[in-house]
């Protein structure tokens, strides 16, 4: 099988940097694998690296639809596979970087997805429901799941699988071989640096980036549904989310519950080496890539 690096890690962690780093070391390329910056203009919101920050290393799965329209799995995977194997094509090193686990799950260990479509009835019945109700609907219909109750989006997207009669258990067909690198730091020092880029996004003009998609007729719903900063910066401007002092402590603190989950759902993975960033996380990474090229 054909080589393929990821590297995860939570939010703030320095992922996407490291990720530069190497795709220009070796050459290669990265697939962004994060579930909001595949959105045109959600840019400060989702983190995405600016042209600059990018370094000359072709990115791909950044800016591939619009706000608004319906992203899955499905289609981050089908989008990734071809994306890796036109890298591949040109004798390039593909780099997946990014911190949604499922997303570099479903690439990595290769789910086989269905190709039903999703009714879009049955869907708009579940987005009336708050998300509590929506994980009991799951719970009674698959007592052994093992979703994130918080996870609106996750939640109903099993939902509609069961409703659709497919099953909730991914078969897995895995298409490369792969490196996992896993970035992260101790929980102090992570909550530092959350609380350092939120205020360098603020000062950057994330609030007027949310108040242009509001003033370009996206829907408050679907800035609620994508969480964190557009959740929280959308109920401020509409008058529900208090002070902006008061919006920038809660949303600090949601933030950091979330780089939380995410280091729960990687930690899971057994496969996954972990970068000491108080280090040389360069020089870890380049020799574990090193010895994996070699193999």
């Amino acid at each position: 099988m054909k080589k393929l690096i990821a590297v995860v890690g939570t939010n703030a962690s320095g992922k996407s940097g490291l990720g530069i780093e190497l795709a220009r070391h070796y050459g290669g390329e990265v697939v962004s694998a994060d579930s909001r910056q595949v959105y045109r203009g959600l840019d400060l919101g989702s983190g995405k690296v600016t042209p600059e920050e990018t370094a000359g290393v072709p990115h791909h799965l950044l800016d591939v639809c619009d706000p608004g329209v319906t992203f899955t799995m499905a289609d981050f995977q089908r989008l990734a596979y071809a994306a890796i194997a036109d890298i591949h094509a040109r004798g390039r090193l593909p780099f997946l970087v990014g911190g949604t686990g499922l997303y570099v799950d479903a690439v990595c260990d290769g789910y086989v997805l269905s190709d039903i479509e999703p009714d879009l009835a049955y869907r708009r019945e579940l987005e009336k429901l708050d998300t509590p109700t929506l994980y009991d609907m799951l719970k009674k219909a698959a007592p052994d799941t093992g979703v994130d109750p918080r996870n609106r989006n996750r939640v109903m997207r099993q939902l509609e699988k069961l409703h659709d009669g497919d099953t909730l258990s991914a078969r897995k067909e895995p298409r490369y071989e792969v490196l996992k690198i896993g970035v992260t730091w101790d929980r102090k020092t992570l909550c530092e640096r959350i609380d350092e880029r939120l205020r360098r996004r603020l000062d950057q003009g994330m609030i007027e980036e949310v108040q242009g998609l509001l003033n370009a007729g996206v829907s408050e719903d679907f800035l609620y549904r994508l969480g964190l900063e557009y959740r929280y910066i959308s109920q401020y401007l509409l008058g529900k989310g208090g002070s902006l002092e008061e919006m920038t402590g809660e949303l600090a603190k949601a933030i950091k519950r979330f780089a939380k989950r995410q280091m729960t759902w990687f930690r899971r993975d057994q496969t996954i080496h972990w970068i000491d960033m108080r280090g040389d996380a360069l020089r870890q990474a380049l020799s574990l890539t090193d010895a994996f090229i070699k193999q």
